[in-house]
């Protein structure tokens, strides 16, 4: 019996994909668990792999076309079987359904999909699991299977067809051509919107209209810091090779003492649902890493319980993976906070947006040397602004500042995390 191929669910906040390359062509031999294509999201590339042997019939699904989860773009028929053309969901259909439902805000409430009834109707198990995952009535679908039996590939001819009144706001840029027009020809070049950027407008945009931030900004003395990371460096272990196991950054300090400021005030280390406030017994922190075209915040799980060099390991582990497109859901999905450091670009203070489920994130400068008044002398030391920025639905004011002066405390006197 002939196997689909879908596009599967990678994330948890993913409602589409972009194939970005196939690792086959139409009509090839293909064998269980070898890489078919790889799909791009805001987080990762991933590789799909073949959920069967046979030979392979590619539908519609071309590299760089925006596909919703769920749609079958290939087809595998097994040895003996008659290998039929397959078209699939029409891709082009599909991103022009995506490009509709982004092109503006969706006006008034967005509205959820109801619980569907999936009973009395014939479809494969597969096209059930889907229909109750994408909240589509399988009484609402034609089915094309055996004796009008409904398969995966219906479901996705349906939701193409169904206008997306619950997809995630997007900012409404102005219109292309009318803002073309503005230019002389030949005096700009236009860059297409990716998955990447696409999902990074979607959920900043959301974030920003739906979480009510607000921002605390401190000021902390470094020096010390500075000083423990170069002994610590200096005795850092040699490896084969004569070079050291690992080098700590600033940025591994920050991490650290977030996660330890974190575990200091609780009521700090949440996450806001609509039912409920989610009280984290771990630190889980967040870090942006830039990469070519977006970001991604891969996660150092209960990074409290870490030494300074194993943050400094995992973490350059992880900025390798984000930058080679390969970070694993596991990776960077959840958390509990984030952190955000432009000071290597010499930014001095900045406030970050909030990346849900998160309720804080913090912001980090560059350390600037400045004199500052000691007993009515001037003393030089090297000072960096840290801003947090707080969903005021799950923390407080007071909270937000009693997080912040646990996180300095912890920064200048690095002693503290050690103990």
């Amino acid at each position: 019996m002939a196997v689909e191929v879908i596009l599967p669910k990678v994330d948890m906040d993913m409602s589409v994909g972009t194939i970005s390359v196939w690792h086959v062509k139409d009509g090839d031999t293909v064998k269980k668990g070898q890489a078919l294509f790889d799909i791009e999201t805001d987080k990762a590339a991933m590789e799909i792999e073949s959920p069967g042997d046979g030979v392979i019939k590619i539908g519609n699904a071309p590299e760089k076309s925006v596909i919703p989860i769920g749609t079958v773009v290939a087809m595998i028929f097994g040895a003996g079987e008659e290998t039929k053309a397959f078209t699939g969901a029409v891709a082009s259909v599909a991103a022009t359904a995506l490009s509709a439902s982004v092109a503006a805000p969706v006006a008034g409430k967005i509205e959820t999909a109801a619980p569907v009834s999936t009973g009395g109707v014939r479809a494969t198990p597969l096209a059930r699991r889907l229909a109750r995952q994408q909240g589509i009535s399988l009484a609402a679908v034609a089915g094309s299977g055996p004796r009008g039996r409904i398969v995966s590939a219906d479901l996705a001819k349906a939701k193409a067809a169904k206008p997306a009144a619950t997809a995630m706001p997007m900012a409404s840029g102005m219109d292309g051509d009318a803002v073309r027009a503005l230019y002389a020809p030949g005096s700009y070049s236009v860059t297409p919107l990716d998955g990447m950027r696409r999902t990074i407008a979607q959920r900043l945009v959301q974030s920003k209209q739906t979480v009510p931030h607000f921002y605390l900004t401190s000021t902390c003395v470094i020096d010390e810091l500075l000083a423990v990371r170069e002994r610590l460096n200096a005795h850092a272990p040699k490896t084969a090779d004569k070079t050291p196991a690992w080098k700590l950054s600033v940025n591994d300090f920050v991490i650290k003492s977030l996660a330890l400021a974190l575990q200091r005030v609780p009521a700090a280390n949440v996450t806001f649902t609509d039912d409920g406030i989610l009280q984290h017994s771990v630190s889980d922190v967040g870090v942006a890493v830039s990469v070519e075209g977006g970001l991604f915040t891969p996660v150092i799980r209960a990074a409290e319980t870490k030494s300074l060099s194993q943050i400094s390991i995992e973490m350059k582990a992880l900025a390798a993976k984000a930058r080679a497109r390969k970070l694993q859901p596991a990776d960077y999905q959840g958390g509990t906070t984030a952190v955000s450091n432009l000071g290597m670009f010499g930014v001095e203070q900045f406030n970050a947006i909030i990346n849900p489920p998160h309720a804080t994130i913090l912001a980090v400068g560059a350390g600037i040397e400045g004199f500052v008044p000691v007993n009515k002398l001037p003393v030089l030391k090297t000072q960096m602004k840290v801003t947090l920025s707080c969903d005021h639905r799950a923390v407080d004011g007071a909270v937000g500042a009693e997080l912040l002066a646990a996180f300095k405390a912890l920064v200048e006197e690095p002693a503290l995390m050690m103990a």
